[in-house]
């Protein structure tokens, strides 16, 4: 992928991942738009020279409404990132996770699939394109406090790869984002093991822009999530990451 060239829209870009790959890509030379709900982030970027949108992916009217504004400001829009995700944690004793749940499957799931239909039109006609989704290493090698998030990122895997399948022959390219655990909104404390957000960033567009663009984006960190079955260390790394489960509240003793 030709970073330098690009008209790429990222929905979920206000914070964190989305929002450093959004300022990587106007450096390297493209046409951003960020897409998203935090009114001040969407100002700070537009000051910065991003195009922005309000976007609420759990809203389909909201939906087509950006996508309506998009396409009219940038018809060559030719990549679509969807980053919109919600991360809980949820004990599954505890039927009152049901709304939690929800919401992570409304977002993650349903928010990708919103977006992904909303512009699957315009990039099929155009004959040339690509789709960025994003899922987790988590994905992969599940984190057991998180179990809805694991889930719809697992399913967003899923997905991705029939959409792939499915757009095969349009020119249209899917391409999966897999991240690791990376140091943003404080990340960092949470998980002293978390990658740093400018390292995850330059790895990241580094391998994008390989030619061609790899159908997943590993960086180094999320190989052993997700190469965990075939390395035969996946019981194991459950095993230790289930003792996390102690974090939620009730379970520490």
């Amino acid at each position: 992928m030709d970073l330098s060239r690009r008209t790429v829209l990222i929905v979920g870009g206000t914070s964190g991942i989305g929002r450093e790959l959004a300022r990587r890509f106007a450096s390297a030379g493209s046409t951003v738009a960020v897409g998203g709900r935090d009114t001040d982030a969407l100002a700070e970027l537009s000051a910065e020279g991003i195009g922005t949108f309000g976007i609420d992916v759990t809203d389909g009217a909201s939906v087509a409404r950006a996508r309506d504004a998009v396409l009219a400001r940038y018809r060559e829009l030719d990549t679509v990132v969807t980053m919109s995700g919600v991360m809980l944690a949820e004990d599954l004793r505890d039927p009152a996770h049901f709304e939690a749940a929800r919401t992570i499957i409304d977002t993650n799931l349903v928010g990708t699939i919103r977006v992904i239909d909303a512009f699957t039109p315009h990039l099929v006609e155009r004959g040339a394109g690509t789709f960025v989704t994003v899922t987790s290493g988590i994905a992969f090698l599940p984190f057991p406090p998180m179990p809805t998030y694991a889930a719809s990122k697992a399913a967003v895997h899923a997905y991705s790869e029939a959409l792939r399948a499915q757009l095969d022959g349009t020119g249209v390219g899917v391409v999966e984002l897999v991240p690791p655990a990376v140091a943003t909104a404080g990340q960092e404390k949470v998980n002293p093991h978390a990658q740093p957000l400018d390292a995850f960033a330059t790895e990241v567009m580094r391998l994008l822009s390989k030619n061609p663009t790899p159908d997943e984006i590993l960086v180094e960190r999320v190989h052993m999530h997700r190469y965990a079955e075939r390395d035969g260390t996946y019981d194991e790394l459950v095993a230790q990451r289930a003792k996390a489960l102690a974090m939620l509240p009730g379970r520490g003793n």
